[in-house]
């Protein structure tokens, strides 16, 4: 571990220093996709003692780990697809995400499971959910409880009385997937890991025929370098198959894209004390309390156009709320939707024609000497994912390479977290800010509270609210761009706070404030403040408008008519790179 205090931080110092370091270090790993899984694997080389270089060509958890169904948990509808080495390995995940691991970011959470059919769904649930529990999903929370209809109704009187018979609760796990994957990245970085977004890979370089690094081009300004390594695992999710492209070797496997949209609705909308569970013809429907909203989701539809910016349609939109308005008391109306995203899941293809159906598994191929692949997987089980391609790579690292440990290395903000929630109050009245905004601060920054706040020393207006986003505090935009990586108003609107998804004005009404804020820390003169405000407030507009439209095609185009926050960025990167 590194002994420099802001070793974990992720400002422009760190960038600055990040590029030159690509110039004169060899590192044992060089890591390519910033996404759960590749911050995952930092963090996991890292701690083993390797020298880690790690690129992304946007922003951290720009793809699909910004993008999910916001649950860190075991995939209990795994269970009927016979996936019990999953579903037992995701259980054991969330079990040391909940006590060890990430408490601040990981928390439980009550589903009610509605039951709809007499005699035979009652016994046939609860020994899914029996095997769930003994797999190790009561260790943290409480097992299942068998609810009559009254009960069911009693937890969630938003639903209509006959849609259901009766019901089952049980818990899972929230979390905030762009947050936990940031603060996977800086506890990288706090154990030496070199990490550098807006950097994009456009070719590998090699000797006879090893992999000894990659080259790399800045998003933001064109420069190119390299970065040389003793091995180089590719990372990057849905585009797993582009990257492995560049290397001009034949891949082990294939990658295959998944669209799940989700909506976001207030939280008055819907009447319960509880996250419910739907079935679906194909899949689930999960309606999960997000704050002061619920998140409804997912769909599970083919995608085959643009990877950085999947479109959500109307019809998208017009199944989700179809579906949940069938057990309803109160129907959804397109009116009551504050905010829209779409994700892709990267899933192995080959074992089904049926995205809803393929294979959560995850597989690491050594594609070629120095160069190591992985994808598929879920959200909950990165860390298995990082440990075994880190034990892959292991071949091509002349030292001798430590077993990992990361199951006993808790993320930044993780150890304390406990203690201070038993000290909300004292700390309200030391900030001077209601205990409310202490506890939101704790559930995002967990230990590295002080850290945020004296940001604000000296600067009182800093601890007041965005003024058209209110649930954040001025000082989280500021500490976005000064330690956790943001390096544009997307960065911080989408990923480092929600405002993207959690008001209707998705985040336009607060940009000019927000750029305000952050330009003396990222540089930014009245040109780049005025260019960062006109093109995220193009990007909000694509997107509703994307959202009218009745087909992938049509949306898709819409959407990547929007310019790019990153403006060198290459899409696709040429072969001949």
């Amino acid at each position: 571990m590194t002994k420099n205090p802001q070793s974990q931080f992720l400002g422009p110092q760190q960038r600055a220093a990040a590029w030159e370091r690509f110039g004169k270090d060899h590192f044992d790993v060089v890591v390519v996709g910033g996404g759960v899984v590749g911050a995952g694997i930092a963090l996991d080389a890292a701690t083993r003692g390797l020298s880690v270089a790690l690129v992304e060509a946007r922003d951290l958890a720009s793809g699909t780990s910004s993008r999910s169904s916001k649950m860190f948990h075991g995939g209990l509808r795994y269970l009927e697809q016979l996936e019990f080495g999953l579903v037992r390995e995701a259980l054991r995940e969330r079990e040391l995400a909940l006590s060890t691991l990430a408490p601040h970011l990981v928390k439980p959470l009550c589903f009610l499971y509605p039951l709809t059919h007499r005699a035979w769904e009652r016994p046939y649930v609860a020994a899914g959910l029996v095997l769930y529990d003994t797999m190790g999903g009561s260790k943290s929370v409480p097992g299942q409880r068998h609810l009559s209809r009254h009960g069911a109704l009693r937890l969630a009187p938003g639903l209509r009385p006959d849609s259901l018979i009766g019901g089952v609760s049980y818990y899972d796990t929230v979390v905030d997937d762009a947050r936990h994957t940031m603060t996977v990245a800086r506890t990288a970085a706090h154990y030496g890991a070199v990490i550098r977004t807006s950097t994009q890979v456009v070719g590998f370089l090699r000797e006879a025929d090893r992999v000894v690094g990659v080259k790399v081009r800045d998003s933001d300004d064109g420069r190119t370098g390299e970065v040389r390594g003793h091995v180089v695992i590719n990372a990057t999710g849905v585009w797993t198959d582009e990257v492995q492209a560049l290397s001009h070797n034949r891949g082990r496997f294939h990658v295959r894209a998944s669209k799940g949209v989700h909506i976001v609705v207030p939280r008055d909308r819907i009447v319960s004390d509880s996250a419910i569970i739907l079935r679906t013809t194909t899949s689930v429907l999960f309606v999960i309390p997000w704050g002061a909203h619920w998140i409804i989701g997912t769909t599970d539809t083919d995608w085959n156009l643009d990877l950085a910016h999947p479109a959500a349609t109307k019809a998208d939109i017009d199944y989700l709320l179809d579906r949940v308005n069938r057990v309803l008391v109160t129907p959804l109306t397109p009116a009551d939707i504050d905010g829209v995203y779409a994700g892709l899941r990267p899933l192995l293809a080959g074992e089904s024609d049926s995205t809803s159906k393929l294979s959560r598994e995850h597989a690491v191929a050594r594609v070629a000497p120095g160069l190591v692949g992985i994808a598929g997987g879920k959200y909950t089980t990165y860390r298995v994912m990082a440990y075994d391609a880190v034990d892959e790579a292991a071949h091509d690292i002349p030292a001798r390479v430590a077993p990992s440990i990361t199951e006993k290395v808790p993320l930044l903000g993780a150890d304390g977290y406990f203690a201070l929630i038993n000290q909300t109050v004292q700390l309200a009245e030391a900030y001077g800010v209601h205990p409310y905004r202490i506890e939101h601060l704790l559930d995002r920054y967990g230990s590295l509270i002080d850290e945020v706040m004296a940001i604000a020393d000296g600067k009182p207006e800093l601890l007041q609210p965005i003024t058209d986003a209110p649930s954040y505090l001025q000082v989280e935009a500021v500490y976005a761009a000064a330690a956790e990586g943001a390096l544009h108003l997307e960065d911080i609107l989408a990923r480092r706070t929600r405002i993207s998804i959690e008001y209707s004005h998705r985040g336009a009404n607060c940009a000019e404030q927000v750029a305000g804020l952050v330009a003396p820390i990222l540089d930014w003169d009245d040109d780049d403040i005025d260019r960062e405000v006109k093109t995220y407030q193009a990007r909000v507009e694509a997107e509703i408008r994307s959202q009218t439209q009745p087909d992938d095609a049509s949306a898709d185009a819409l959407r990547v008519a929007a310019p790019e926050p990153r403006p060198e960025i290459l899409e696709p990167v040429p072969l001949d790179s």
